[in-house]
């Protein structure tokens, strides 16, 4: 498309011959930034965030204060590349699924605003520097932490086990708590108790808080094939899993607690633990009674409960 175009123009009188102008050229600037918005659409940031609230906590609990800020912000950088990356080769994938559930229609692939080969070059990149960043300017141990979780969740995860198996949140699940051991090693090139118990905490939460957004949308995941637990399963199956994997979660949480933690840390998982099982509780019983089930609910509560918690582990370890 031309960035200049010409548009007639006469005079108030109509006595001069019609001529021509140049038009500003704003429509090739739109269309740039329409091009970069659908490749940062293709990141999801949104996931990006939540998996960066969780790492930073984690790096201030492994160095038992502030580490580094040059540490940190390579830490950031990095992880926010390496789940860019595995969000945009997941896109890539399941462009042929994506077009077909209404939540997903109008991403850049689907909606042929990016090109499928222009999406995997760009994941491909984006995984190639984080890997090499994480290992130019932390250690070996974070760094292939980094490329194992984009490799599992493009390869194992997105590729096999959501279109094969009900259980693929939980199979899945490695994959969005790994953010926790790659800040841990990040710090210590090492992984401690600690950190496999904040592991713990971020995959048991993934299944109630996915299982809620997939009851919301268990008519687009039928219509595509994917067997997401809510379509396939029992409404007592599903409940079962959601009451179980929260409390598992309020769980995992407090056997953070007397690994060098405060009450800051404890009262605080004990509070906001126990207000998550209660609305999952809330849930399964609406479903169960055949109610108006409100799933996103508990989804954005899981969302602000895990946001909390690893504030209060931040928290702690400054004090």
């Amino acid at each position: 498309m031309s960035m200049i175009t010409e548009r007639p123009v006469s005079d108030p009188a109509g006595t001069a011959p019609v001529d021509t102008v140049a038009e500003a050229p704003t429509t090739g600037r739109r269309d740039v930034r329409a091009v970069v918005a659908a490749y940062v659409t293709l990141t999801k940031p949104r996931i990006v965030e939540l998996l960066l609230v969780t790492t930073v906590p984690a790096m201030m609990l492994a160095d038992g204060g502030m580490p580094s800020l040059w540490l940190v912000a390579v830490v950031l950088v990095g992880g926010s590349l390496a789940a860019g990356a595995a969000s945009v080769l997941n896109c890539y994938i399941d462009r042929d699924i994506d077009q077909v559930m209404r939540r997903t229609k109008r991403r850049p692939l689907p909606a042929h605003t990016v090109s499928p080969r222009s999406a995997l070059v760009f994941g491909l990149v984006l995984a190639a520097v984080s890997v090499a960043l994480m290992a130019a300017t932390t250690n070996w141990l974070a760094a292939g932490l980094t490329l194992a979780a984009i490799a599992y969740y493009d390869l194992v995860y997105t590729l096999w086990l959501k279109r094969t198996t009900a259980a693929n949140t939980f199979w899945g699940g490695a994959c969005g708590a790994a953010p926790v051991l790659i800040g841990w090693a990040a710090v210590t090139g090492s992984l401690a108790p600690a950190a496999w118990a904040l592991f713990a905490v971020v995959f048991f939460w993934q299944m109630p808080h996915f299982y809620a957004l997939a009851i919301k949308y268990k008519d687009d995941y039928a219509r595509a094939g994917i067997p997401m637990l809510p379509v396939v399963a029992s409404v007592r199956r599903v409940n079962a899993e959601i009451i179980g994997f929260s409390w598992l979660t309020l769980l995992s949480s407090l056997a953070v607690w007397p690994l060098g933690m405060s009450p800051i840390y404890g009262v605080t998982a004990l509070v906001v633990g126990g207000i998550f099982v209660v609305e999952a509780h809330k849930l399964c019983r609406r479903a169960t009674r055949g109610e108006a089930v409100k799933p996103m609910r508990l989804f954005h509560w899981s969302t602000t409960y895990l946001t909390i918690l690893f504030a209060a582990i931040a928290l702690d370890a400054l004090i």
